[in-house]
């Protein structure tokens, strides 16, 4: 008995050896597998972050420790814009790698038709055709279908026809209807018995809304945003149906999140590309219950903290994949901030010290430098040193600075992307030489020289700007300014620099006519 338990013991012995040492080479052979493979690539794009919102620019009465983290350890930019000064637009260039103006883009209400042409190469296109999977998690804003869309069947074309595997979306923005969730062009929930309608033009439905109704609100709204309550939320356009598929505004966080991890989870084996696209700190501001009174400010500081949170969870999970080192991250924002933009939040009676657009004057909407000049952090752990870059970058550039790292080539398509994948990763100080900024008119960058075009003397500069209390910088005469000597933008030097003057605007309407 002895003798057969002492056989026992040394055959077990023997089997755990065995074991060991293959979990040891099949940990030692995943662990080449994720050292030889293309990074994965998270773009973190936020919504209406302005330049001094988050802790390491400056921000006071809100922290963001998960965020200061990457800068810390990362490549912190102080030059890098979003390609316009609102979301639409931003978003267009991102994914195309061309200025917004040359598709005439601008923000676009909940039912518009795509916005992209499915024959163009995108950056998630790009990515797979260098072997990554693609997805896209959040706000899409770029419109769906060809035109009136049928909200009831699987609409066509959409993301998925522009280069993302996968894609969970918001269809527009959190102010308008349709106030659900699509999943892979389907309304998740829906229900052929209680069939999702939407309008833009005329009432349907018996649905509440805001005019008529305010008793019902969490937030009073303006005109504009006082049409079908959803949640308690008056909304720009009108819906009826789709009850079952309705999104619960605070709930975006966790449901975010959720749809990322599940996605990086069943794509792991090979690069992923998942674009991170935020409703917060975009209007109308709810956040969770678990972030109230967590900033000085209100629902707008507390929905920045959301999206800290948001940050450290995404990179937590990461970690426990074995994947944050094989990761790069870009943490960025869509265009500059804004305080009033429909919702009575009080956002501007909380702000306190706190100076959104940092040193920069202006916000969203605006064509001065806090319209684009958003915060931009490039991390990828053990790979970036950290560092402090004043290159001129701009968002339109990832594109092709993406596809020189991995090794691809652009078509013809692509005007306006540059290569700056050195300067976005912090291995270089030297970014654009040139660029343009738009923000209802067209600024033209040259180093610390910024020209702005007089805005058409035969168009109205945009009243509803104004009535947000942010600087548009539309001006019907030439701006000059050098940033340098005046970062806010105050001395306008046209007057004094007529030749300077001339070159810049000559040098706009050449790359305006770039083809």
């Amino acid at each position: 008995m002895k003798k057969t338990y002492k056989i026992l013991i040394a055959l077990m012995l023997v089997f755990v050896a065995c074991n060991s040492e293959n979990n040891a080479t099949r940990s030692s052979k995943s662990h080449s597998k994720n050292e030889n493979k293309a990074p994965n690539i998270i773009l973190f794009y936020v919504d209406d972050l302005g330049y001094g919102d988050i802790g390491c620019y400056g921000a006071v009465g809100v922290q963001t420790p998960h965020i200061d983290h990457l800068a810390n350890h990362g490549v912190k930019h102080t030059d890098a814009h979003s390609a316009a000064a609102t979301c639409t637009p931003s978003r267009y260039s991102v994914l195309t790698g061309n200025y917004a103006f040359r598709n005439k883009a601008a923000i676009l209400p909940g039912d518009a038709p795509l916005l992209i042409d499915t024959s163009l190469v995108t950056l998630p296109k790009m990515l797979k055709q260098t072997g990554y999977t693609t997805g896209i998690v959040g706000k899409w804003h770029l419109g769906l279908g060809k035109g009136t869309v049928d909200w009831n069947s699987k609409i066509i074309p959409g993301p998925n026809d522009v280069g993302f595997d996968y894609s969970f979306l918001l269809p527009a923005t959190g102010d308008r209807v349709p106030t659900v969730f699509i999943e892979d062009g389907v309304v998740v929930h829906s229900d052929t018995l209680d069939p999702l309608q939407v309008s833009y033009k005329e009432r349907i439905g018996n649905r509440p809304v805001g005019y008529e109704h305010p008793e019902l609100l969490k937030q009073r709204a303006d005109a504009q945003h006082s049409k079908t309550i959803v949640n308690g939320i008056s909304r720009i356009g009108y819906m009826q149906g789709g009850s079952a598929a309705e999104w619960i505004d605070e709930d975006f966080p966790y449901v975010f999140n959720q749809k990322a991890k599940t996605f990086i989870d069943n794509n792991n084996e090979h690069p992923f590309f998942l674009m991170y696209s935020f409703h917060d700190i975009h209007v109308p501001r709810l956040p969770h219950d678990d972030f109230k009174g967590k900033s000085t400010m209100g629902p707008r500081g507390d929905a920045i903290v959301q999206v800290d949170f948001v940050i450290g969870e995404m990179i937590h999970h990461l970690e426990q994949r074995g994947l944050l080192e094989s990761t790069l991250i870009i943490f960025t924002s869509d265009n500059g901030p804004v305080l009033n933009d429909g919702y009575m939040d009080k956002a501007e009676a909380l702000l306190g010290k706190h100076n959104p657009s940092g040193p920069f004057r202006g916000g969203k909407y605006s064509i001065y430098e806090a319209g684009t000049r958003v915060p931009t952090i490039v991390y990828w752990k053990g790979k970036l040193k950290p560092i402090e870059s004043n290159a001129m970058l701009n968002q339109v550039d990832l594109i092709a600075s993406i596809a020189a790292f991995v090794g691809q080539d652009l078509p013809d398509h692509v005007l306006d992307s540059e290569n700056h994948w050195k300067a976005w990763t912090g291995q270089s100080n030297t970014g654009r030489t040139t660029m343009i900024e738009e923000g209802f008119t067209l600024a033209y960058r040259h180093g610390n020289w910024k020209y702005i075009a007089p805005f058409p003397k035969d168009k109205s500069i945009p009243h509803w700007i104004a009535d947000k209390n942010i600087e548009s910088g539309l001006m019907k005469t030439p701006q000059l300014y050098h940033l340098e000597k005046d970062i806010s933008e105050r001395h306008n030097l046209a007057n004094q620099m007529p030749e300077l003057v001339s070159t810049y605007q000559n040098a706009l309407t050449q790359l305006k006519s770039k083809q």
